[in-house]
């Protein structure tokens, strides 16, 4: 999808839609939600994947042919509707063809977000190396428990920029940020949301500060989410790391970099 409502990025695409949910975030998933609105059953281990066209594979090379004649980099969510790193045999030619079309758009930088980080090592292409310099790698860490769990996971891999996204926040998180380059948290959004408590949205923030880590409020979350607000003790937090290809330099050992709104 170009130009989304999502904070956080210019566009959205998915090579597939559909997953299976590993965690309590998934709880309330909107992505199954969205799915069951047009009339699709895609959740769950044995239910199939819905696959995309041309057409839909061809948008993203439209995208990256506009950005060169602009000079402005966009930001590219990838999946929304899914999780790049499940792990299935049906699921092995789109991803396949997933980064054959990241090499193919340099100009984009595309965030990989996934609750499955112990399966990066297996499911990253060969050519992989020290990462992509256009690939910011992520997880989601809604409690404490996932952030134990999944951000170690994430440190260790070579990535250009690596991120958590604390979306939907479902408790206080402690956080040790060596080796990531930038922190989203949000609430959840819609029937049956959880709240998020104001003390813990302030606390990851104040974690990232004291650790020099780019923080981004996304959303308070509420039943509709266009009304949550993205107001966190009187401002907003839009705060992003700065790439390699954005002409700045960082290592995969420095999580201290530029924020985007600090260069004014």
């Amino acid at each position: 999808m170009k130009n989304t409502e999502i904070s956080w990025c210019h566009h959205t695409f998915n090579p597939w839609w559909g997953c299976q949910k590993v965690s309590p975030g998934c709880v309330h998933c909107y992505a199954e939600r969205l799915s069951k609105s047009v009339g699709s059953s895609l959740w769950g281990e044995t239910a199939p994947r819905r696959f995309f066209g041309e057409k839909h594979w061809n948008d993203p090379l439209k995208w990256n042919a506009e950005v060169q004649a602009e000079g402005e980099r966009k930001r590219v969510f990838c999946a929304s509707m899914a999780d790049v790193f499940e792990d299935r045999a049906d699921l092995l030619a789109p991803r396949a063809r997933l980064f054959r079309l990241i090499e193919a758009t340099p100009n984009l930088d595309w965030l990989l977000l996934s609750k499955r980080p112990e399966n990066f090592k297996a499911l990253l292409p060969a050519s992989w190396g020290k990462g992509w310099d256009n690939v910011w790698l992520g997880v989601t860490v809604e409690n404490q428990q996932m952030a134990n769990k999944r951000t170690p996971l994430l440190q260790e891999i070579p990535a250009a920029v690596r991120f958590l996204s604390c979306e939907p926040l479902l408790g206080v998180l402690t956080l040790e940020l060596t080796n990531i380059h930038w922190v989203i948290c949000g609430g959840e959004s819609g029937y049956r949301y959880r709240p998020m408590k104001a003390r813990w949205a302030a606390w990851l923030r104040d974690q990232c500060i004291d650790q020099g880590v780019p923080f981004h409020f996304k959303q308070w979350g509420t039943s509709r989410p266009k009304e949550s607000g993205r107001l966190l003790d009187g401002r907003t937090w839009d705060e992003f790391p700065t790439s390699p290809l954005h002409g700045d330099s960082f290592g995969p050992s420095a999580p201290a970099i530029l924020c985007e709104s600090e260069r004014s």
